[in-house]
């Protein structure tokens, strides 16, 4: 509102100085050049005619204007006024929008500067510009928002690696010891040795997951994860996922049960989600009862493909069913070393189903969890080509 009267005000001060400066004008032609406006204006717009008066026998001139001759000069005078007038308040508008656009363009480039040495707060930008300033408060805000999760994340990964680097102690002295112990009683009962060499290779496969997880902490967060799209084998990949951890599953008294069709072809990158599948399976062999059953089922519906990983085990309190999806987030709070790990599987295993377009989601309740990934179906025949390669998977 105030932006409009203050246009008003300039626009009535604009027409004043057009007539002042038109009467300035006329003084000047006909005051000061000795009436020359007005000998003009007889001469060219005037009838003169002179006749006798009976009565005085004296001579009159009589002075009749030519309207004729006066519409003709004025239709086209009035045309090239206008003119003149509507191009000195452009001319005259486009000087000063030039001028405040330059003061405009000197604060915003001042307030720019100062906003990108972190000033926390954002100065008030002119109000033709107050998009820019709205724009300049959310780049700010999500500034800070990632800022933070930034250093959430880090002091959770410095956390970790506490963590993790305390766990490696305690296999690491078992190793220790138990090898002094072979070394310092060579002739130590095969049965004792034989139970000592395989303490000892358990806590020396614990060292190389704990190995591992140090180097899945830096490769997280140097490598972006890249997308191959072509032609998998879901049921095969879910077959040959079971039978990779049948010795663990062996071990704990549990089983995988895997319902899906033998041939569920998809447009995907097998790799990257046969590391999805094997994330997710190992969270359910970590945190399911022991002789248990964990069911894998995969299926079409409508345009996704579907696939489940259902364990019976103590459930997920709901405010954490988002959270587990993070980075460095661990379920467990007691950092067991047997379901302790980065916290980095669920947060690799998210970020290669929506790399697929795909989402991951879990649900849990009454001691069953489910994780469930949904990825877009791209149908097509099976080529020979397919079937070829089906068939030396097989093999």
């Amino acid at each position: 509102m105030k932006n409009k009267w203050v246009k008003a005000v300039k626009a009535v001060g604009l027409g004043i100085l057009v007539l002042v400066v038109c009467r300035f004008l006329y003084t000047l032609l006909d005051t000061t050049f000795n009436g020359i406006f007005v000998d003009w204006f007889t001469n060219s717009f005037v009838y003169r005619d002179t006749f006798l008066n009976a009565e005085t026998n004296d001579y009159i001139e009589s002075q009749t204007i030519n309207w004729y001759a006066l519409k003709s000069f004025l239709y086209p005078a009035f045309l090239v006024f206008v003119l003149g007038v509507v191009f000195l308040v452009r001319w005259l508008a486009a000087r000063m929008a030039k001028k405040k656009n330059q003061q405009d363009i000197g604060k915003i480039a001042d307030i720019l500067r100062k906003f990108q040495e972190n000033q926390k707060e954002i100065p008030p930008l002119p109000g033709d510009y107050a998009r820019i300033e709205a724009q300049l408060h959310q780049i700010r805000e999500k500034e800070v928002r990632q800022v933070r999760i930034l250093e959430k994340e880090t002091r959770k990964r410095n956390d970790l690696i506490t963590y993790l680097a305390h766990d490696l102690k305690t296999p690491l002295a078992s190793v220790i010891g138990y090898l002094s112990l072979l070394d310092e009683v060579p002739e130590m009962p095969p049965a004792q040795k034989a139970k000592y060499i395989g303490i000892t290779l358990d806590k020396a496969y614990r060292l190389e997951e704990l190995i591992n997880e140090f180097f899945d902490i830096t490769r997280f967060n140097l490598q972006a994860i890249q997308i191959n799209l072509g032609r998998a084998n879901l049921g095969f990949l879910l077959q040959q996922l079971g039978e990779q951890f049948y010795p663990i599953l062996e071990q704990q008294r549990k089983k995988v049960v895997i319902e899906t069709p033998e041939e569920l072809w998809i447009w995907a990158d097998g790799e990257k989600l046969a590391r999805v599948f094997n994330n997710i399976l190992k969270n359910a062999i970590a945190y399911s009862y022991e002789d248990t059953v964990i069911e894998i089922r995969a299926c079409r519906t409508e345009d996704k493909v579907k696939i489940t990983f259902s364990n019976l085990g103590d459930p997920i309190p709901p405010n954490q069913l988002e959270t587990i999806f993070e980075k460095f987030f661990r379920l467990d709070s007691s950092r067991s070393t047997h379901t302790g790990g980065a916290g980095l599987g669920l947060a690799i295993a998210k970020e290669i189903v929506q790399a697929h377009g795909g989402e991951i989601y879990a649900e849990s309740g009454e001691e069953r969890t489910v994780f469930t990934v949904m990825l877009p179906d791209r149908k097509g025949n099976l080529t020979e080509n397919d079937r070829d390669t089906r068939d030396k998977q097989k093999l």
